[in-house]
């Protein structure tokens, strides 16, 4: 035990976020869009050996800059094109992100805030989940948090303690890397956003400069040093094609619905409040009333240690970093809740100071606050939906005939229901543990004034929620949705054929065939493909609510149809 007890911190942090996150990646199929749309780049760079160009089905793919993709790259060039490889990086950048909230918690408020600021990160529904997914926001979302944080150090807000002229020019030169990176990832987004709460910032300061011009140009030749070595590459090879294109799908994602994923206004509230629970009850109260008291109230570390003076040591102002971070938190929720595309990822940097906020909250009641009742009540009420779902879902789904009333005028999704899918009743555990952990443990710690036992069950308890869901309810929510028409295109491995989807969208017939490098141009057309003269079977999938517009095409042959799915093939 006592070797035990000689582990830094950071280590465990580690090794727990490690068993959280990497068990079970590769336990069920990547879903379309995102999932398969990121990896089927990442094996197409494989593929091809052009890892400076993303494709997609062997095209230009002129929406992402690609370095997650290069992440995936690498990944799958260890351990093989698979659902593992696919989702392993941001499994890292679970690990990384909560040893990064550690540091900088500990750094502003001592060891017990960043140790609460980890558990509350990890300890949230979406903000877990992210972390077993294969999209890009978890690193994208990353970095730009640290470049934020890094242009506050850089200035001279309150927030950005006593530091010395040369720290204040490492940390324009880290947050022009940090954001540069960004940019890199998901293209200029990574600026906007940050560059919104700055502006925001600046305004609510009464338009009072806070940071050095010459420090703000550092930071900038940084940031376009980082990823314009890519776009000087592309640019030299390829010409204007790619970042025209690109700059104009931004725009068009910003200001059009995409794909049927629209919304009302008020979108993006319900996904926090109900997808970031229970941070986000806390961040609510804190929000309501904050916790701080001053602008310079920095209490001592809580692990021990001799007291520090923090203003002397050119720590952070916490009152300030709240302002920051509220600033940071509604620029992303009030811009993408008024963009038309509601997709429930958009607002996922809103998990850095959402989080932030509940730890203010949790350390608050760590050293001996009071919870409010109303917040108690709201724990106690999204708590008993996530419960009450996960508890119903199974025996909804013994009885599956139940909801076919529901979706009378879906005959896609009625057809989906006839999967063969097995509920045995055991997958309610997740619901159970929920009443457990959070209704029964929660309530009673909360209602004796026992917020430290309250806390780490209701935290511990939602991480290990989230496991067990996972576990019981994602591979039958697949059977459901997208596994038939992916069993359809693993089949299709090895053969010299082309595969198809017909009037829907996917990327799944790419990456669960396995094509090889296009060489034909002509594959690239619909047209071409259904009618024209091929030198291989065409497979072509489509769903129920296509097949009369599908079984006119001449040529073309039913082969089966499975849970909403029918198949075809077109003979060379």
């Amino acid at each position: 035990m006592k070797s035990l007890a000689r582990i830094p911190v950071p280590w465990w942090i580690a090794i727990v976020a490690a068993l959280l996150f990497i068990p079970g990646l590769g336990a069920v199929h990547l879903f379309d869009w995102d999932e398969i749309n990121f990896a089927e780049i990442a094996r197409e760079m494989l593929a091809t050996g052009n890892w400076l160009q993303p494709q997609i089905g062997y095209e230009p793919f002129y929406e992402k800059p690609p370095l997650f993709i290069w992440m995936q790259a690498l990944s799958m060039s260890v351990f093989g094109v698979k659902e593992f490889a696919a989702r392993l990086p941001n499994a890292i950048a679970g690990i990384v992100t909560l040893l990064a909230l550690y540091r900088i918690g500990r750094r502003w408020q001592g060891q017990a805030f960043g140790l609460l600021w980890v558990l509350a990160y990890a300890g949230s529904i979406l903000p877990h989940l992210y972390f077993r997914s294969g999209i890009i926001d978890p690193w994208f979302n990353l970095f730009i948090f640290l470049g934020f944080l890094a242009f506050i150090r850089m200035g001279d807000s309150p927030a950005a303690g006593t530091a010395t002229a040369g720290e204040k020019n490492r940390a324009a030169v880290l947050a022009g890397l940090w954001l540069g990176l960004a940019v890199l990832t998901k293209g200029p987004v990574g600026i906007l956003l940050p560059g919104l709460a700055a502006v925001v910032y600046w305004v609510l300061n009464r338009f009072r400069l806070f940071v050095s011009i010459p420090r703000v140009l550092l930071m900038l030749a940084v940031l376009l040093a980082v990823p314009g070595l890519w776009f000087g590459i592309d640019l030299w090879r390829n010409g204007p094609e790619f970042i025209t294109a690109f700059f104009w799908r931004q725009v068009a994602m910003l200001t059009t619905e995409d794909a049927g994923h629209g919304g009302f206004f008020g979108y993006h509230f319900v996904v926090l409040l109900i997808g970031c629970f229970p941070a986000s009850v806390f961040a609510l109260q804190e929000m309501l009333k904050r916790s701080t008291r001053s602008r310079n109230d920095q209490p001592p570390p809580s692990d021990g240690r001799a007291t520090v003076d923090y203003r002397a040591a050119g720590a952070l102002s916490t009152v300030d970093l709240r302002k920051w971070m509220l600033t940071l938190f509604w620029v992303v929720l009030i811009l993408f809740s008024l963009v038309q595309t509601k997709i429930v990822h958009y607002s996922s940097l809103c998990y850095f100071p959402l989080t932030f906020l509940a730890s203010l909250q949790l350390h608050r009641l760590w050293q001996g606050g009071a919870a409010t009742l109303w917040s108690r009540v709201l724990m106690g009420g999204i708590g008993t939906l996530f419960a009450a779902v996960t508890l119903v879902l199974p025996f909804v789904g013994m009885r599956i005939e139940l909801l076919e009333p529901l979706l009378k005028n879906d005959p896609f999704a009625q057809a989906n229901l006839q999967a063969q899918v097995t509920w045995t009743g055991w997958e309610a555990l997740a619901g159970a543990w929920m009443v457990v952990a959070v209704l029964y443990l929660g309530h009673r710690f909360f209602s004796r004034a026992q917020y430290r036992s309250g806390i780490v069950a209701v935290f511990g308890g939602t991480a290990l929620f989230v496991t067990i869901t996972l576990y019981y309810f994602i591979n039958r929510i697949e059977g459901y949705s997208q596994c038939a028409a992916i069993e359809f295109f693993q089949q299709r491995q090895g053969e010299r054929c082309y595969v198809m989807t017909k009037d829907y969208k996917s990327y799944a017939q790419w990456f669960y065939s396995r094509v090889p490098p296009v060489t034909d141009p002509r594959a690239h057309s619909e047209s071409w493909l259904l009618t024209g003269d091929v030198d291989r079977p065409v497979y072509v999938s489509c769903k129920i609510t296509s097949t009369e517009d599908v079984a006119v095409i001449p040529g073309l042959k039913e082969l089966y149809r499975k849970n909403g799915f029918v198949f075809w093939v077109r003979e060379r």
